[in-house]
C-alpha cells in the first residue's frame, strides 16, 4: 500500500517558494499600455513599489527597480521634450524617448518571461 501523504521532493519545494511573476508582468502591460494612454503606467509604477519589497533577494526585485527607474526617466525626459517643443526639437525628442520606452518594456518583459533579471536595473539603456 502506497502512502498518499508523501511529502513533496526537494524540487517541488523549492518551485512552491519561487517568487510569482505574475505582478511583474501586469506591470509591464500596464507600462505598454500606459505608453499609449498615460494613466495605466502610474498604476504599474505603484505596483512596482509596492511589490518591490515582497521579492527582495529574488530575480523579480530586479524587475520592479527596472520599472520603476523607466518611469521615473520618462517623465523627467517628457518634461524636458515638453520645454524643448518650443524651439521645435521636441517632437523629435518625443520621437526618441518613445522609442527608449518601447524598448525598455520590450526588453524587461522578454526577461521577465524567461525568468531572469535584468542585468542592471539602474542603468539609464
Amino acid at each position: 500500500m502506497t502512502d498518499q501523504h508523501q511529502e513533496a521532493s526537494p524540487t517541488q519545494q523549492e518551485n512552491s517558494n519561487a517568487p510569482d511573476p505574475l505582478m511583474a508582468h501586469i506591470t509591464y502591460g500596464l507600462y505598454a499600455i500606459g505608453f499609449l494612454n498615460g494613466l495605466t503606467a502610474i498604476i504599474g509604477v505603484v505596483i512596482a513599489y509596492v511589490r518591490r519589497p515582497d521579492v527582495k533577494g529574488t530575480y523579480l526585485e530586479s524587475h520592479f527597480t527596472y520599472l520603476i527607474r523607466t518611469f521615473w526617466i520618462s517623465i523627467l525626459y517628457a518634461i524636458i521634450c515638453t520645454l524643448l517643443l518650443v524651439i521645435g526639437i521636441g517632437f523629435i525628442l518625443f520621437f526618441a524617448l518613445a522609442i527608449w520606452v518601447i524598448y525598455r518594456i520590450v526588453k524587461g518583459w522578454i526577461r521577465l518571461a524567461d525568468a531572469i533579471p535584468v542585468d542592471d536595473p539602474t542603468s539609464w539603456i
